[in-house]
């Protein structure tokens, strides 16, 4: 297979001779030195080092209302329709955030799809999930589905272990299930599952080039998830396989005649590498990264749709068009609609993630919030710099806290000098005095003001 026009903008001749035959083995191939069941995984090194290749486009996809909610209380329609509409304002009109990937089975699935469809966005693109059969495939065929999701495991713990299967056996399944797909008319998106822990040359390489024929024969694209199901993916140069997140890219572009655009990762979280594993596979020729929003999902959750909003701008420079103070809208309605608790301290959504506690940190802050805020935080997520109030906090940071707890506009701006300000200021120098030793949060503080003002206090919630 020729592969050379993926690498065009090298500019450079090409050797593409390299064709990896499925190697049928007797046994699985688990590969104990790396994971041995009784220790931590090893991460182990091979000073192979791959390009880098960034793409023309990136983008992110989404599987909130898949494999998002598979981990939580299901949502309701009015929930999935209310945070679809979300995503739509945030990727804004570029389409950043480009699909969203929906379940089908159940009455409720359906009928929050369909009412997503009727908004008829361009953005995201509704796909789904199904089980490789005929019932599945006419299902999504009536609904209207353009690309659907199949679970194609490509790890021999999968194979082997759980489906009883060789990788001969495995890979003529797939390649039928593939096929049905498309003559339904249906673009297929192969998940394969557990590919940190499988047998790249023997397994994937092969079976994906196979993909690729098919696609060249039909015309038809097939898009490749590499899913990282338990996290083990490592973002480091020179790592070695079946963990290297680069090789693992580098390798389905040059190897398997795997378009950048076809290409998409899925992580998970369990060894903190979730955000950036994702960045490394758009650095290395994967144009799509697969989130949900807040990172919800089993175990340690799914890559955090906000994060990676947050990784495109870095990375290109501008922010695509997106509408990134919706970011605040989601959490907000994740906790106030949905009951879902952010922890305080989780970056962009968490409570706490722009305020400061620390009395010398307040006051740099109330002199220059540029000197601790990451980046104007009231401007592009609409949440104006925080001050946690303990036993050093003075007028000044009340004050500040009153104004910017209330986003209270200039003109009803409190000042440091007032007689509210003054009482609060007693109420904690006398706790402080009485033996307390933990900072105040925002529900004490309300409380506080609402005691010494609370024709004031009603005035601000008004406003808030």
């Amino acid at each position: 297979m020729k592969v050379e026009k993926q690498y065009r903008r090298t500019n450079l001749l090409q050797e593409h001779d390299y064709y990896y035959n499925l190697q049928d083995v007797e046994e699985p191939v688990l590969f104990r030195d790396s994971f041995p069941y009784d220790q931590v995984p090893k991460t182990r090194f091979n000073h192979r080092l791959v390009p880098m290749y960034f793409p023309d486009h990136i983008w992110i996809t989404d599987t909130t209302f898949r494999d998002g909610q598979q981990a939580m209380e299901p949502f309701t329609v009015e929930q999935i329709l209310h945070l679809y509409k979300l995503m739509h304002k945030l990727g804004g009109k570029n389409g950043i955030i480009r699909q969203s990937e929906f379940f089908v089975y159940t009455e409720k699935d359906r009928k929050a799809l369909e009412k997503c469809m009727e908004m008829d966005y361009d953005f995201p693109e509704i796909t789904t999930w199904i089980r490789a059969s005929k019932n599945d495939f006419e299902l999504v065929k009536k609904i209207g589905i353009q690309e659907t999701g199949i679970l194609v495991s490509c790890s021999d713990y999968h194979i082997f272990n759980k489906m009883g299967l060789t990788r001969q056996q495995a890979m003529d399944k797939y390649l039928g299930i593939v096929k049905d797909a498309i003559s339904y008319g249906i673009r297929p998106r192969c998940h394969l599952e557990d590919i940190t822990r499988a047998d790249f040359y023997g397994f994937v390489v092969p079976f994906v080039t196979e993909l690729m024929r098919i696609m060249q024969e039909t015309g038809v694209p097939i898009k490749i998830r590499m899913c990282d199901t338990m996290g083990y993916g490592v973002p480091y140069p020179g790592a070695a396989l079946p963990r290297s997140v680069a090789g693992i890219v580098y390798g389905l572009r040059f190897y398997a005649g795997v378009p950048s655009q076809l290409l998409e990762w899925h992580g998970h979280n369990d060894f903190h590498k979730v955000v950036v594993n994702a960045a490394t596979a758009w650095l290395y020729g994967a144009s799509g990264v697969n989130c949900t929003l807040l990172g919800i999902g089993e175990r340690t959750g799914n890559c955090p749709l906000e994060a990676m909003v947050m990784e495109y701008a870095q990375l290109v420079g501008n922010d695509g068009g997106m509408c990134m103070e919706i970011i605040t809208e989601i959490a907000d309605y994740f906790q106030k609609e949905i009951g879902y608790v952010i922890d305080p301290k989780t970056p962009f959504v968490g409570s706490a993630f722009n305020s400061t506690r620390a009395g010398i940190h307040a006051d740099g802050i109330l002199k220059d919030e540029e000197i601790y805020n990451i980046f104007d935080t009231k401007k592009i997520l609409n949440r104006p710099v925080g001050v946690m109030l303990g036993e050093h906090s003075g007028a000044a940071s009340i004050a500040y806290w009153i104004n910017t707890h209330f986003n209270l506009p200039q003109e009803m701006c409190v000042d440091k000098r007032s007689e509210m300000v003054e009482k609060m200021r007693q109420i904690m120098d006398s706790s402080y005095a009485e033996g307390r030793n933990t900072m105040f949060s925002d529900a004490e503080l309300e409380a506080m003001l609402e005691k010494v003002d609370p024709e004031s206090y009603q005035r601000f919630r008004q406003i808030k």
